[in-house]
């Protein structure tokens, strides 16, 4: 009969027939903390072969989900855990004596004062998914939080790409001749001669204000200035 040994088995190649849910979160986490400070479990695992490199747990259901949030904490500290892995020569031998044990183990609850418990083990199961919803929904609002303030972010770096449009009077004495032509023309000049007085006049003394454009320019009256002034923003 083959040697019953202790192995090391990934915790990504066990499946479990009891639902996670059966168990309280809390518990999970201390003892998956406990196995990553301790650097493993105290109480092997036992389990059956269920494919090549597949196993099926046969006791230990609760210390196996503990692994695998030891595993979601700790990645590279908690990829295996210590199993009795069954074969089929002394599987039979191994489940009696692991009836024995749990007979043991439920003498010995019966024998102890237990307080009854305030909730079904439905209800437990009930507060187990609560709570994940709960921590589930409460990684979505900082993952939600997290991408509004990278949009936000990325919004204000496109924004500060974006020209600013340069005021009237400082672009009639600094902007490109030909560029502050065409935009005096869409702005409401349509006086080629009035465009090019301009664009001579600030060569020789730049403008002070629109009274000293309307001053200086020939032909160029207030209303005139008024509906550049106006229309400026709309066509840059």
């Amino acid at each position: 009969m083959k040697k019953l040994l202790l192995s090391l088995v990934l915790v990504k190649k066990i499946t479990s027939t009891v639902p996670r849910s059966n168990f309280a979160d809390r518990d999970l986490d201390k003892l998956a903390r406990l196995i990553l400070d301790s650097g493993g479990l105290i109480n092997p695992i036992i389990v059956r072969r269920n494919g090549m490199d597949a196993y099926e747990i046969v006791d230990g259901d609760f210390e196996y989900y503990a692994a695998a949030r030891a595993k979601e904490i700790e990645p590279l500290k908690g990829e295996t855990i210590g199993a009795f892995i069954l074969e089929e020569e002394n599987e039979k031998l191994l489940l009696e004596q692991l009836e024995i044990h749990r007979k043991t183990a439920i003498t010995e609850n019966q024998s102890v004062t237990v307080v009854p418990q305030q909730s079904s083990s439905f209800e437990q199961r009930l507060t187990n998914i609560e709570t994940r919803l709960e921590n589930r929904i409460n990684e979505l609002k900082a993952e939600y939080t997290r991408e509004k303030q990278a949009l936000i972010e990325r919004v204000k770096e496109v924004e500060s790409r974006i020209p600013k449009p340069v005021p009237l009077l400082e672009a009639l004495n600094t902007q490109d001749p030909s560029k502050l032509a065409i935009n005096l023309k869409n702005a409401g000049i349509t006086s080629q001669t009035m465009r090019d007085n301009i664009i001579t006049q600030r060569d020789l003394e730049p403008f002070t204000s629109f009274e000293n454009v309307v001053k200086r320019i020939k032909g160029l009256g207030d209303k005139t200035m008024i509906k550049v002034i106006d229309n400026w923003q709309r066509y840059l």
